[in-house]
């Protein structure tokens, strides 16, 4: 009798704790005035914008579509990179092969068609020299973007969201950004002139660069997906 009075107390006891705890938090902001609000000078910004350019219209309009889509999404290149390695979980890993082979489908087709019209082939002008400074420069960008929490576009949007560390990040980014461009033309000639240019359909053909492209994707997409199945296996 004793042992079912202690037990009944014990869980009295936790359910007034737990009771106490809830009751110290403070109730969560009607945030949906806020949302109608930007909203509304989302849209009226858009049609300011729109009687100074068309191009700043519609550079507005898609930002802010980009942001919200980034935001909803949680997509991010650098949870694609990190993710495998901390949790296991290859779904943005994934979701970015998806959406390169989409792009890779994309953009080849309008360099092909302004090829086959004898027009200039856009875009040329970032093809630029691969060497090992390349490597260098993404492995240091890596862990960059990891520290940080996020790479360019994930920094905007956690700013967007009202995270500190993400705008002490972009505060540096900037800063970063303006002297790597500041020095640009002693790194490119020091550095990245010397490695050689590669565009693949010179290589392989625009064929052959399309599907040898789409087949490097498809064999990251499916060692992710393996990846992924043998962490879960291992936890459980």
């Amino acid at each position: 009798m004793s042992e079912i009075n202690s037990t009944e107390t014990s869980a009295s006891s936790r359910r007034s704790s737990r009771a106490s705890s809830s009751s110290r938090r403070k109730p969560k902001k009607n945030q949906i005035p806020f949302g109608i609000g930007i909203f509304f000078f989302i849209v009226l910004f858009g049609i300011y914008l729109s009687t100074k350019s068309s191009n700043l219209a519609f550079f507005w309009i898609t930002g802010n579509a980009f942001g919200f889509i980034l935001q909803k999404s949680r997509f991010c290149f650098t949870a694609s990179m990190r993710d495998p390695l901390l949790t296991g979980s290859t779904s943005v890993t994934r979701a970015v092969m998806v959406a390169l082979a989409i792009t890779t489908l994309g953009f080849t087709a309008i360099k092909y068609g302004a090829h086959i019209n004898g027009l200039p082939i856009p875009g040329q002008g970032y093809i630029v020299p691969i060497s090992f400074a390349t490597i260098f420069g993404g492995v240091i960008f890596g862990i960059g973007m990891v520290i940080a929490g996020g790479c360019a576009s994930g920094t905007l949007m956690r700013v967007g969201e009202g995270f500190q560390m993400q705008m002490l990040s972009l505060v540096f980014f900037v800063i970063g950004s303006l002297v790597g461009a500041n020095n640009f033309g002693w790194w490119h000639k020091v550095f990245i002139s010397k490695g050689p240019s590669v565009f693949l359909p010179d290589i392989f053909g625009w064929a052959g660069a399309v599907v040898v492209q789409l087949l490097i994707i498809a064999g990251v997409y499916i060692l992710a997906d393996k990846w992924e199945n043998k962490k879960t296996n291992e936890a459980n």
